[in-house]
């Protein structure tokens, strides 16, 4: 085995344990994550992730552009966005000159439910990354920057 090739080796195989150690503590955060907002406000991580998306356009957006900003299909969405309406969070509101296309958006009623979830969201996860100083997560949020883009292209 030439030395360049044990290198390349090494390389791959230490990559891979990367990959498994960040693939581990991704669903460990997101389970406790889950969990909590199942638990504490009767609600899922989707639902939570369709409010946020929404939270960040509060002129609503097409349920096209929701399902492309959360990359999943439309169908999916579609029954978290039922529900949200059921209950009084969103609302639907029709686009002029298209019968087809609708706009959803945060009523202030779940804007003011988002508000509360964020806050707690946000403190679950400053807990379960307890062990993580500012200087760690910056170092580590640039390191993960040099990581392929889905397209397979560099950020």
């Amino acid at each position: 085995m030439t030395a360049p090739f044990a290198q390349q080796e090494a390389l791959s195989k230490e990559r891979l344990r990367l990959w498994l150690r960040m693939l581990r503590v991704t669903r460990q955060v997101e389970a406790a994550l889950r969990e909590r907002l199942r638990v504490e406000y009767d609600s899922t991580l989707p639902r939570f992730d369709v409010m946020s998306a929404l939270q960040r356009a509060p002129d609503g957006l097409k349920m096209n552009e929701l399902s492309r900003s959360l990359r999943v299909s439309n169908g999916n969405v579609t029954g978290i966005v039922d529900r949200l309406v059921e209950d009084g969070s969103v609302e639907r509101i029709a686009i002029e000159g298209d019968r087809r296309a609708t706009r959803v958006r945060l009523t202030p009623a779940g804007r003011d439910a988002f508000t509360t979830m964020a806050v707690a969201h946000e403190g679950w996860v400053n807990a379960l990354l307890d062990g993580v100083t500012e200087e760690d997560a910056h170092h580590i949020g640039e390191l993960l920057h040099r990581l392929p883009a889905e397209t397979g292209e560099r950020q």
